[in-house]
């Protein structure tokens, strides 16, 4: 009897099939250790609630207990443009994103005045800002265009599927760079209507209808939100059903997702292979690992939600993914500010586990 065909590896011969091939699952072991070690340390066991869990998760990203602190950590703030816009779905006009990803470089925006506070770096991607911008060479500014901005995804496919791989492709590429020197990777992301199709996909990976999925997201009116979860169900209509193939996922990235999505999502696959543990931000960072974890469902399991935001889609994705924010402020920035705020929890979780005595070192009584 002949052995059975070996299963197709998906996009070999791509840096995306190698990277999600080099992609292992959180090293056990250590993990154990991690949890041996939490129980002996002087406080009563599970105290530290949430933060025992992220403990041990670092342990076994790592492959070690006690895991390395998440420090230095930077920012990567993913920039492209939307064809939807020209549906009408924000009053916000298209080159702000150019004008924002200049603000990024300069040191102006939200998101670097929080990096500035925790000792992050912040690096701003281009790989779709459609508005042409004059910036300074700029160590903080990454051009890795792959077209400028997506088509309209109410009308069409947003992309071909060879761009959506090139757009993974440009995450990974940051995420591996990026881990050569930083101990934890942050999710940002900037484009005008990328809300828009973060719905989209978390209608298409999740199976949530375009009014549960669809959010203000810079707080549009009633009107406009009318108009953008219709946008959202016309694209979700060509998706017929969720994805269940590696290369199903791509199709569906590249039919109602955006560049900075298909970035994102290679910025977690490419962080995973690193063994660098990457911090999530919104609804933004929330639609891209799911189709992350669509290609390659090992990544997820060195991800961590740094918050929920105020839009409805987030709260949708983490729920599918098994992610547990670890903040809920309300926030609907987007840029990587509230996985920063959530920074310091991940960072106290692991000098917790290096730095806290256990009973036997510290010559205290456990309870009987």
């Amino acid at each position: 009897m002949n052995p059975p065909d070996p299963a197709p590896v998906p996009f070999a011969g791509t840096l995306l099939g190698d990277t999600v091939a080099a992609v292992r699952p959180r090293d056990a072991a250590a993990e154990r250790a991690a949890r041996d070690r939490l129980d002996r340390m002087t406080k009563p066991p599970g105290s530290l609630g949430v933060l025992e869990d992220v403990a041990a998760q670092l342990s076994g990203t790592a492959g070690a207990c006690p895991p390395p602190l998440p420090t230095p950590a930077v920012v990567a703030v993913f920039a492209g443009d939307h064809g939807v816009h020209a549906q009408g779905v924000t009053p916000w006009p298209q080159e702000v994103t150019a004008q924002m990803v200049a603000n990024f470089a300069r040191g102006g925006a939200v998101v670097n005045a929080f990096a500035a506070q925790l000792g992050a770096d912040v690096v701003v991607v281009d790989v779709g800002v459609a508005t042409p911008y004059a910036v300074e060479p700029n160590p903080a500014l990454l051009r890795r265009k792959v077209r400028s901005g997506t088509a309209d995804l109410a009308a069409g496919p947003a992309m071909t599927l060879d761009e959506a791989r090139r757009a993974v492709e440009v995450g990974v590429e940051v995420a591996t760079e990026l881990a050569a020197d930083s101990a934890c990777l942050v999710t940002g992301d900037m484009g005008i209507t990328n809300t828009t199709a973060s719905a989209a996909l978390v209608c298409a990976f999740t199976g949530a209808t375009p009014a549960e999925a669809t959010g203000r997201g810079t707080g549009v009116d009633d009107a406009t939100l009318a108009r953008k979860v219709q946008v959202v169900g016309r694209a979700v209509a060509r998706v017929p059903e969720r994805p269940g193939t590696p290369e199903a996922a791509l199709a569906v990235l590249a039919e109602v997702g955006g560049l900075e999505h298909a970035a994102l999502a290679g910025f977690v696959i490419g962080a995973a292979a690193a063994r660098v543990p990457v911090l999530l931000d919104g609804v933004i960072a929330g639609s891209a690992a799911l189709v992350a974890a669509a290609l390659c469902p090992a990544a997820l399991g060195h991800a961590l939600a740094g918050h929920t935001s105020a839009e409805p889609g987030h709260a949708l994705a983490l729920r599918a993914l098994g992610l547990r924010p670890l903040l809920g402020l309300d926030l609907r920035l987007g840029e990587g500010t509230g996985a920063l705020l959530a920074l310091p929890l991940v960072a106290s979780a692991a000098r917790a586990l290096r730095e806290v005595a256990t009973f036997d070192s510290a010559g205290v009584t456990e309870k009987s």
